[in-house]
C-alpha cells in the first residue's frame, strides 16, 4: 500500500460539479458524459448544498422520456442530506465507510469547504495498490 496519509491524498477533483440552478438536463448530460455516479452540488461559495446521484437522474429522465420535455434543476433533484468524509480522515476511516454504507461516492470537505469526491474504485486502487 501506498504511504497515503489522508483522503486529501487520494480524492478526485476532477469529476463534475453542478450548481443547485443548473438545468437537470445539463447535468444529467455531464454526469453521463463523466461518467460520474454522482455530482458535488455546490454553492457560489464552493460549499457543499447536496449531491445528484444517477439515482435522482431517473424521475427527471423518466418525466422527459414520458412528457418529451425536461423541466426543472438540479436543486429540485438533488439529495440534500449528504453524508461526507473529513479530508483529514486516513483511508481505513473511508473504507470503513464504503464498508457500512451503500454509497459509491463521497464528498470530501475541509471544514466546509468541498475538496473531492472519493469513489470506492479510486479507494480500492489505493488499497491494492495501483495508484
Amino acid at each position: 500500500m501506498s504511504p497515503v496519509q489522508t483522503l486529501r491524498d487520494i480524492v478526485r477533483d476532477d469529476l463534475p460539479v453542478l450548481t443547485p440552478e443548473m438545468p437537470i438536463r445539463r447535468a444529467v448530460a455531464l454526469l453521463i458524459e463523466e461518467r460520474g455516479a454522482a455530482g458535488a452540488v455546490l454553492d457560489e461559495g464552493g460549499v457543499l448544498q447536496g449531491i445528484l446521484s444517477q439515482k435522482d437522474c431517473f424521475r427527471p429522465a423518466l418525466n422527459a422520456s414520458y412528457y418529451q420535455e425536461w423541466k426543472g434543476t438540479v436543486a429540485d433533484f438533488m439529495t440534500v442530506d449528504v453524508m461526507t468524509l473529513s479530508a483529514t480522515a486516513d483511508i481505513a476511516t473511508a473504507a470503513e465507510a464504503f464498508l457500512n454504507h451503500p454509497h459509491r461516492v463521497f464528498p470530501v470537505l475541509d471544514g466546509e469547504q468541498f475538496v473531492g469526491m472519493l469513489r470506492r474504485s479510486d479507494l480500492l486502487r489505493v488499497l491494492v495498490g495501483l495508484s
